[in-house]
């Protein structure tokens, strides 16, 4: 069958806003939903499902090709190998980096992006830095970007409201820190949804931001307040100004049963005041924003509706699978190409006279006395380029080498000032336990003296 409609791209699929999203683009579009599991071809509603790894720029660049409209409602919060040395911003960043080349590469005309409201202040939470970050990393490529601010977004599934909801259900008597008392701007989930379709493929749009919200601007005291009336409870609340942060995000993890590396980042967040300046987009679109207590109401009710489901922990795809990523300062000396070449002529004289390292081709040989090669990489030539060095893993002591997977790449990303340095799907060949204590540990060790490395040259 031939396919007339225009094709759209939605990265995050699987996310309570992208499983709420797919449908309402399918009028109009070609859907195309990206996840790195599920079977690719199209489900029932006609969704064509296409399996995507978005680490890796190679399976980015297959998943958008012939997309007109790329989405990208993807946060990397939680873990994703069962080892990963690497901050949420840097993965948000990697990632964000990866999709906006391979948009660009496929001739994608628009990306759509939904962060966070950005209050305004001459300093934001890592949460909030890392979402204006990623908005700037997608639009780095020359791709138009229409990015949606907004606070919490009310749907049922939504990981936000659930815990607002678990915190209201199980605590008969709250304790109000005083960082509930800042301001926030709820909006709901059909209306973020609604918004993003009446934005794709829309000109008018194109390169502009977007806050997005509820007519309401409330305290997360007084959100708590109407959620609990909501829900027919009764729940008695006690300011503690002294209640620090960091016992509130313990508290919060505890009570709601989400990780920390979740829960930790968001309410670093609510320190501030999220408030929408103004509300355009919705005023363009003709649609009137749907005020919080009707929101409330049919995420709950939604949600009760749902069969109940037991939580499970995110398991990474490979039982020993690494992941590590770290950011260092671009002293304006070279690029990827150059950085990766100081990288393995200063390793070998930081480590001397443990490691020398080889070359032959591109065959890169990490050695130690007896000629015993610890670790063996490819350079891939053909998909580097000179802003981004990649090497495959394909042999060494060190290593288990099955499919390939296994890469070092060193990324230079256009007006951030930095580096980024990578390792992906790696398998160490030590023992689990072994491997954690001594070659983990040293890659951090190596990889924070070679930033320091690189600032000395900066200086000089």
């Amino acid at each position: 069958m031939v396919q007339t409609r225009p094709s759209v791209v939605v990265a995050g699929a699987n996310g309570f806003v992208g499983r709420a999203l797919l449908p309402a683009l399918q009028a109009e579009w070609h859907v195309i939903a990206l996840s790195r599991g599920r079977t690719p071809g199209l489900d029932e509603a006609g969704v064509e499902w296409r399996r995507c790894d978005l680490y890796s720029l190679l399976e980015a660049e297959g998943a958008l090709a012939g997309a007109e409209v790329a989405v990208y409602l993807v946060h990397s919060m939680l873990p994703s190998a069962r080892l990963t040395q690497a901050s949420f911003e840097d993965t948000d960043l990697i990632l964000a980096d990866n999709f906006a080349r391979a948009a660009a590469q496929a001739g994608v005309k628009q990306i759509i992006y939904l962060g966070g409201l950005i209050p305004s202040g001459p300093e934001l939470s890592r949460h909030l830095e890392s979402r204006l970050e990623v908005e700037r990393a997608l639009g780095a490529y020359g791709v138009p970007v229409t990015a949606l601010r907004a606070g919490m977004v009310i749907g049922a599934g939504g990981s936000s409201l659930d815990m607002l909801l678990t915190l209201v259900r199980r605590l008969p008597v709250m304790i109000t820190p005083q960082w509930t008392r800042s301001s926030t701007q709820c909006v709901a989930l059909d209306d973020v949804v609604g918004l993003i379709a009446f934005a794709a493929g829309n000109p008018e749009t194109y390169g502009r931001h977007f806050d997005v919200g509820a007519p309401e601007v409330t305290s997360y005291r007084e959100l708590m307040a109407i959620t609990a009336q909501v829900l027919g409870k009764r729940r008695p609340m006690f300011s503690v100004p002294l209640f620090s942060p960091g016992l509130s995000k313990l508290w919060v993890s505890l009570i709601t049963g989400q990780p920390m590396a979740l829960v930790y980042p968001l309410i670093d967040s609510l320190q501030h005041d999220m408030v929408a300046q103004e509300l355009t987009l919705q005023a363009m679109a003709g649609r009137p924003a749907k005020p919080l207590r009707e929101a409330l109401a049919e995420a709950i009710a939604e949600e009760a509706a749902r069969p109940k489901q037991r939580r499970s922990r995110q398991k990474p795809e490979a039982e020993r699978d690494v992941r590590s990523i770290q950011r260092l300062t671009d002293p304006g000396l070279g690029d990827a190409e150059w950085v990766t070449h100081e990288y393995l002529r200063w390793l070998p004289i930081f480590l001397h006279p443990i490691i020398r390292v080889t070359y032959e081709g591109d065959l890169v040989r990490f050695m130690v006395p007896r000629d015993i090669c610890l670790l063996e990489l490819t350079y891939a030539r053909e998909r580097s380029t000179s802003d981004r060095a990649l090497l495959y893993i394909t042999g060494g002591r060190l290593a288990v080498v099955g499919e390939g997977r296994g890469r070092l790449e060193f990324r230079q990303l256009p007006d951030r000032g930095v580096y980024l340095v990578a390792i992906h799907d790696f398998t160490p060949r030590l023992p689990w336990w072994l491997y954690t204590l001594t070659q983990a540990k040293a890659h951090l060790v190596v990889m924070h003296a070679f930033g320091r490395h690189l600032k000395r040259l900066g200086r000089r």
